[in-house]
């Protein structure tokens, strides 16, 4: 079937050319869409450098016979690389399944027949025939028809652009969608030649930022390394040459000691915590599509968001009518007064019943909310002839027959320059109208006018000039703002977030949304063209006053963001269009629409919107937050808690007392200490004030020095009371074993201690904590159970070397501890009222 309004006249290629420059040239399709394999998944996990300590851990272990440990470790690294090859096959169903959007199945003419095609086969110079709804194919140049294109994608804009035949009038873009009208195009340019293309490239040459996480991870790495080496060698001198042992022996016990010293919890406590974090957000509507986009969310200090279909809905609506001299508001209005009923009457009648325009979808929901049941509502008209828009008049008439015989009603709508020409008024009434006009798109509403006209005659006159019209008024629509970004924006607000609006869109819509949803009380806005007058000092210095940036071109959004980052800041851009990818890559967080938008949008950012809802940001900033917390939490427990392994194991060798810590001893505690930072502090629930604290310094890292001197120190104290304890329970009585069970019983119940007083440095060790972990009273009964076994089994106790305890080293366990719980407290006590550099909450 033809479509209406198209030339016969167009043949297209015949389907040997089409074929033939398919050939040549390739698919129509955009570059980086192919899913990674498996393979090079588990590359990329592999050759990570916490994963490679994790295999040199594990190896070691195995090699040593302890196979309960090497299994332990080697076993994470392949639930990450299965939690890796999971999230990534549901991402590339979410993209698939999206990807539909940008490589839609497209209607051609070949050889004079109309065709529908893969959108990966059009070809150059292929016509394309458009219909309201259709999602262009291609780059391409309007022969025929007109059309009405949303180029919300690579605009930002959310209002559909008028295209009408001619190559300065009619260039069509591939990803935007026809809204009105019917056309036929020839296609210019496929795949990477299009302008979503050519984006494409912006991408490839711009590189994805670094964590600050991975950075600080790989220089532990490479200190760890050098340290445990050297730890080794001195150990294994020490027993070869001063103790005597064989030279076999002493590397055996060296190796053991030092892995039984070097914190390699750090690497599961890595992978675990930021891969449940991508698990927990996702349960919050975000897909996470590179993990270490979970660190980087908790120090966020600017949000760079586009307005439309990020801060708005992406639709319009009509939110103001004006009859030049009274004006109505849709807001909180309940009901709609009898002055203004004809203006909507006949902008419902201008407009098609069942429209695709999201305009005219406006106008049509706005009629039928206020006038339904009054005679104003007339759905059972059909036009008998139309008036489409075209080059000389940016106005539509709809005739419909009149009660009287050859008496036709004209219901007429369009730009307001357009209707105001067509009622040929005077001077003065023409400026009046324009002048409220202007009013209204300061405001930051879209205007349409409208008007009624009556024609008697049989024969339809050539042009819409030839009636007369009465004006009506005018119509103001709005792309509303999604009803949960005003208190998402305030929490950001409250987190120390600086949100900066970049938008495609008019600074007077800018300006209009900014102060709809309190994203900014400053009214200046700088475009892009005030932008390109700027060199980058002057910029940057002029992002310091200004929050809303309008008329931005794509690689004026990707230098906003290079700027702010290298003034300093973590910045998360939001986006869901062609014209945010290369901003997206290059951000700290790059955050897409996953609803709508494109392809290359989506496989640019870090993360995905499922639900493209604004508050869904600001949750996974909040799991950001709780999560790098978390990790500081872990962190500082692993360092303190290998502290007492460290100097029981060697101070009493150094001073010849009998053996405190044996091997069997070390893999007993490791076994507590890794389910205790991998699962008990990576479930520690967000403290009530983390979206009330700035955002965290580029700097910090959990293994900054403050942090792990704190660390140190808490093990250190606690060490130093055990082996003071170790050193005087032989003058009391107690035989070694006895005296090596009094500290083993402290020790173990020491380590439930350094948990209570890692979770919060601002609360004492043993007081209720106000946020609940389900996995601690887990743990203290797995802590209670373990000892219960070790000690009342005898063959685990002889093992072990242990005693059965009696009422003397009972209390001497408990003194330990008692003066652990002191030092802990005196030590919290000190610290907190220095400044916070490394205590996290």
């Amino acid at each position: 079937m033809k479509a209406k309004g198209i030339s016969p006249a167009h043949r297209g290629l015949d389907l040997a050319e089409a074929a033939r420059r398919l050939a040549a040239h390739g698919p129509n399709l955009l570059p980086g869409s192919a899913p990674r394999s498996m393979l090079t998944i588990i590359g990329g996990v592999l050759t990570e450098p916490m994963f490679l300590m994790l295999l040199v851990a594990g190896g070691l272990y195995l090699a040593l016979g302890d196979r309960a440990e090497a299994a332990f470790l080697l076993s994470f690294v392949f639930v990450v690389i299965g939690i890796t090859l999971a999230q990534e096959r549901k991402t590339q169903r979410a993209l698939e399944s999206l990807r539909e959007l940008s490589a839609p199945r497209a209607l051609v003419i070949r050889g004079g027949e109309e065709v529908r095609i893969p959108g990966r086969e059009v070809v150059v110079g292929d016509l394309l025939v458009l219909h309201e709804g259709d999602r262009i194919a291609a780059d391409a140049v309007l022969l025929d028809g007109h059309l009405d294109v949303n180029e919300s994608l690579l605009t930002g804009e959310a209002v559909p652009v008028t295209k009408l035949p001619g190559a300065d009038t009619g260039q069509l873009f591939a990803s935007t969608v026809a809204t009105k009208g019917v056309g036929v195009a020839e296609v210019r340019a496929i795949a990477g030649a299009t302008a979503v293309g050519r984006i494409g490239q912006a991408l490839a040459d711009t590189a994805e930022p670094v964590s600050g996480l991975q950075r600080a991870s790989r220089r532990l790495i490479r200190n760890l390394t050098v340290g445990g080496l050297l730890l080794a060698t001195a150990y294994t001198l020490l027993g070869w040459l001063w103790d005597g042992h064989g030279l076999l022996e002493s590397v055996l016990a060296g190796i053991a000691l030092t892995m039984a010293i070097l914190p390699e919890e750090i690497p599961v406590i890595l992978t675990v915590f930021l891969a449940l974090g991508a698990w927990r957000i996702s349960r919050h509507k975000v897909l996470t599509r590179r993990v270490p986009a979970v660190e980087a969310l908790g120090a966020i200090s600017v949000l760079a968001v586009d307005k439309t279909g990020t801060l708005t809905q992406n639709r319009m609506q009509v939110a103001e009518l004006d009859l030049i001299g009274d004006t109505f508001r849709d807001a909180g209005a309940d009901d709609l007064p009898e002055p203004f009923h004809t203006l909507v009457e006949f902008a419902m009648l201008a407009t098609p019943a069942d429209p695709f325009d999201p305009m005219e979808k406006a106008i049509q929901q706005f009629g039928l909310r206020w006038l339904t049941d009054t005679e104003h509502v007339h759905a059972e008209w059909a036009p008998e002839f139309e008036y489409a828009l075209s080059p000389e008049i940016l106005a539509m008439t709809h005739v419909f027959r009149g009660d009287a015989r050859d008496t036709h009603l004209l219901a007429t709508k369009g730009a307001p320059e357009a209707v105001i020409d067509l009622c040929h008024l005077d001077a003065d009434a023409a400026a009046a109208i324009l002048r409220q006009v202007e009013a209204m798109a300061e405001r930051g509403l879209r205007v349409l006018g409208v008007a009624r006209g009556e024609w008697q005659g049989e024969a339809w006159p050539r042009s819409q000039h030839d009636f007369d019209f009465r004006f009506l008024g005018l119509l103001g629509f709005v792309d509303p703002p999604r009803p949960e970004v005003p208190a998402a924006i305030a929490e950001c607000r409250s987190a120390g977030i600086r949100i900066i609006m970049m938008t495609g869109d008019h600074p007077a819509t800018a300006r209009a949304i900014a102060r709809e949803v309190g994203l900014s009380e400053r009214a200046e806005v700088i475009t892009g063209a005030g932008m390109a007058a700027l060199d980058d000092a002057a910029l940057r210095e002029r992002l310091h006053h200004v929050d809303l940036c309008a008329r931005l071109k794509p690689e004026q959004k990707l230098r906003l963001v290079q700027l702010l980052r290298e003034g300093g800041e973590v910045v998360a851009m939001t986006g869901d269009g062609v014209n945010d990818a290369p901003a997206l890559k290059a951000a700290d967080v790059g955050i897409a629409m996953g609803e709508r938008g494109t392809d290359v949008a989506r496989e640019a950012a870090a993360l995905v919107l499922l639900d493209d809802s604004f508050a869904s940001i600001v949750r996974a900033i909040r799991q950001g937050r709780r999560i790098y917390a978390n990790i500081t939490k872990a962190t500082r427990f692993v360092f303190a808690v290998h502290m007492p392994i460290i100097a029981l194991a060697l101070v009493p060798t150094l001073l010849h007392w009998p053996v405190l810590l044996m091997p069997v001893h070390i893999v007993l505690l490791e076994l507590l200490i890794d389910p205790a930072c991998s699962i008990v502090f990576e479930a520690e629930p967000a403290d009530d004030d983390i979206m009330r604290r700035p955002p965290r310094a580029v700097s910090e890292s959990p293994f900054a020095a403050a942090n792990l001197r704190y660390a140190v120190i808490q093990g250190l104290g606690f060490a130093g009371i055990l082996l003071l304890g170790y050193g005087l329970l032989p003058g009391y009585g107690l035989d070694a074993a006895q005296s090596r069970s009094a500290v083993f019983i402290a020790l173990i119940a020491g380590l439930f201690l350094l948990t209570l007083a890692n979770r919060d440095l601002s609360h004492p060790v043993l007081a209720r904590h106000p946020a609940k972990n389900p996995w601690l009273l887990r743990m203290f009964g797995a802590v209670a159970a373990m000892l219960l076994t070790v000690i009342g089994v005898p063959f685990l106790r002889d093992v072990m070397g242990l005693a059965l305890p009696n009422a003397p080293l009972l209390l001497a366990s408990t003194g330990m501890l008692l003066a652990a719980i002191l030092w802990l407290e005196l030590l919290r006590r000190t610290t907190r009222t220095r400044p916070r550099t490394f205590v996290a909450h």
